[in-house]
């Protein structure tokens, strides 16, 4: 296994912000897809089906090489 797939579960709030829920880390796509097929009938998910994403993280990588900057170093520029 090289790879590993990061499901998670995203829905835009009232205030410009977002509620974000980890859903779990699994071994191929197809059981990322088979775990939001599982939740998407539940309570919440349903209401926001399109929320769910599923992203391929390589396996003993750096994923934030150049590391990042706050919203408040963002402001000064």
């Amino acid at each position: 296994m090289n790879s590993v797939y990061v499901v998670q579960h995203e829905r835009e709030l009232d205030d410009d912000a977002s509620e974000v829920k980890f859903i779990g880390v699994y071994s191929s796509q197809a059981e990322a897809d088979a775990a939001i097929e599982r939740l998407i009938k539940q309570p919440g998910f349903k209401d926001f089906p399109d929320g769910f994403c599923v992203d391929e993280y390589s396996l003993n990588q750096d994923h934030w090489p150049e590391g990042f900057v706050t919203e408040d170093e963002m402001a000064d520029d």
